[in-house]
């Protein structure tokens, strides 16, 4: 298999960037990261975060302060796009104030071709920009950019990607901690611009993901999450027989007192013998996103998904049988091209059948450069948003019944912080994902506790603490 982890030097190399940086760098310069998308940009992000503190920036939660920004972009629907070239557009004003203020793009969008052009015309403001697989060169070309004070563009465009190991990081929170076991996506699903933008899978090394795990639970963190565009194909790049089950398996042997959870996983790589492995660790949080897109089998072969409704319905029977009280959420996507009504419906009764603790609903959006854009039969938003209220309407009485249905039992709670509507309610989820909001001091946030449920609603359940 080939090896895609840098060499040592690649890396050695930007750190000597980082201290040249670190020398041009006046005291009190501060660093503003801002992220778009999933949850793999925000680790992208906590390592940018940690070669801007060890470039000597603080960091800082105000635009108005920073003497760089960094804007971390998502592009896997238009809507995240737009937003992302808004906020973008409010920075002009601080150039103007601001003339030594250093403004970078990264990230998913501005992998794309049209978008580079648009940024390069639309938004002279903007110093830099470098692609997804281009993370790990971030020192040298702020370096770059610093001495020369010319726009660079440097992005990756077919590039097979690579893997940084040993880049420094700062974690955004203290308890809870991202780690992506691997990158980029081989599933070309006709929607989707992942492995467009994020290039061919690639798969850490179980050595380096086991060594930071480690590092992670004898630092005491409470929730550890396990990243990549689709986990249940790790290990096929790298080994002939070591695949994700078994990663799972050599983490959960690590001690401490640590949640392991996992996102996102692909119907069509899910195995029995992961199944097997969640109920058998007590590490392994007892929830499973499951992403379903669409319940037509007609719309699956479609979206290039490789799996059947079929197939999909016995996964979830087996991890109820394994599991009994696991918890299911999925992905859906409303007015894929050509979906008809039959289609739709078919979607609608696979979730009546499945009873999902939550889903992630979406309308479809073109992507640039996939299949699917150029599809005829493209379904009119009247449709598509007539379609999209009646599946939340469905999945809203199912939430609703499955929140009540907790109402007098207890829950053990990671604390993750306070109600952002309420100063003097904590907000934590349960293993199965809930959120849980309850009264209580600020010192348990990190902490596990246990709440009895009082009630239930729509979104969130509320208890006390016992």
């Amino acid at each position: 298999m080939k090896d895609k982890i840098l060499a040592p030097e690649l890396i050695e190399r930007q750190y000597a960037y980082m201290a040249r940086v670190r020398e041009w760098n006046p005291e009190g310069l501060k660093a503003h990261i801002l992220t778009f998308g999933c949850q793999q940009n925000e680790a992208d992000s906590e390592r940018i975060a940690g070669m801007a503190v060890k470039m000597g920036y603080t960091l800082t939660d105000t635009v108005e302060e920073a003497d760089l920004i960094v804007i971390n972009t998502c592009a896997v629907r238009e809507h995240a796009e737009l937003k992302a070239l808004s906020i973008t557009g409010n920075f002009k004003h601080l150039k103007k104030t601001k003339k030594s203020l250093v403004i970078a793009m990264c990230g998913c969008m501005v992998s794309q071709e049209h978008r580079k052009d648009r940024i390069k015309s639309s938004y002279p403001y903007v110093d830099f920009v470098f692609g997804t697989t281009r993370l790990y060169t971030f020192p040298e070309i702020l370096f770059d950019c610093l001495i020369s004070r010319q726009r660079k563009f440097y992005l990756d465009a077919g590039d097979e990607g690579n893997i940084p190991e040993g880049l420094p990081v700062v974690r955004m929170s203290r308890f809870k901690a991202w780690v992506s076991i691997m990158y980029g996506c081989n599933n070309f699903c006709t929607y989707c611009v992942v492995p467009y933008v994020r290039g061919r899978e690639r798969s850490r090394h179980r050595e380096e993901i086991l060594k930071e795990i480690e590092a992670l639970a004898k630092e005491g963190y409470r929730e550890i999450t396990l990243l990549g565009q689709n986990v249940n194909s790790y290990g096929k790049d790298l080994y002939e027989a070591y695949d994700f089950a078994d990663l799972l398996s050599d983490i959960c042997r690590i001690e401490g007192n640590y949640q392991l959870r996992f996102m996102t996983s692909h119907p069509k790589d899910a195995s029995y013998k992961l199944i097997d492995v969640m109920a058998r660790e007590e590490k392994i949080a007892k929830f499973f996103h499951l992403p379903l897109q669409s319940g037509s089998n007609r719309i699956l072969k479609e979206m290039n998904r490789h799996y059947t409704r079929e197939h999909y319905l016995e996964l979830v029977r087996y991890m109820r049988e394994k599991m009994p009280d696991i918890s299911i959420s999925t992905d859906i996507i409303v007015g894929f091209p050509g979906e008809t009504e039959e289609d739709f419906a078919d979607t609608l009764s696979l979730l009546r059948e499945v009873q999902y603790d939550n889903i992630y609903s979406f309308l479809y959006s073109k992507r640039v450069g996939t299949k699917a854009a150029v599809m005829d039969c493209q379904i009119p938003d009247d449709v598509k948003g007539e379609r999209f209220e009646r599946l939340l309407q469905l999945q809203n009485e199912v939430n609703l019944s499955k929140n009540r249905a907790f109402v007098g039992k207890t829950m053990e709670i990671l604390v993750e912080g306070q109600s952002k509507t309420d100063k003097n309610r904590l907000t934590g989820r349960s293993e199965s994902n809930r959120l849980v909001h309850f009264e209580g001091d600020s010192t348990l946030i990190g902490k596990r506790v246990t709440v009895r449920i009082t009630e239930g609603d729509l979104h969130a359940l509320f208890g006390e603490l016992i």
